[in-house]
């Protein structure tokens, strides 16, 4: 879909705060808005979409304790090596073509 917005343009913003048990989130990541569409769709009482903004943005409300963030620590040397080890010996292959 073609918005005539840049990259830097399509942003996810989510917005929340200490008091109230909802939280907004506008994104225009593709993949993000499908899975807040189908988490909407199976549970209509945590989400809903409240808004489109004909460009390709959408904006989603859902219950605190129904989004997540996950931080992850950098893999050390021996992290890498390992899961690079595994990927091999599964038949894995981390060239890009």
């Amino acid at each position: 879909m073609r918005t005539g917005l840049t990259k830097k343009q399509k942003t996810t913003a989510i917005y929340f705060d200490e008091y109230g048990n909802m939280i907004e989130i506008q994104t225009h990541n593709t993949n993000l808005k499908k899975r807040l569409s189908a988490f909407a769709l199976k549970y209509p009482e945590c989400c809903r979409q409240i808004e489109d903004d004909e460009q390709g943005g959408l904006t989603f409300e859902i219950e605190k304790g129904r989004l997540s963030f996950r931080l992850t620590a950098p893999y050390s040397e021996e992290r890498r090596r390992k899961a690079s080890e595994n990927a091999k010996q599964n038949g894995f292959n981390s060239q890009i073509e």
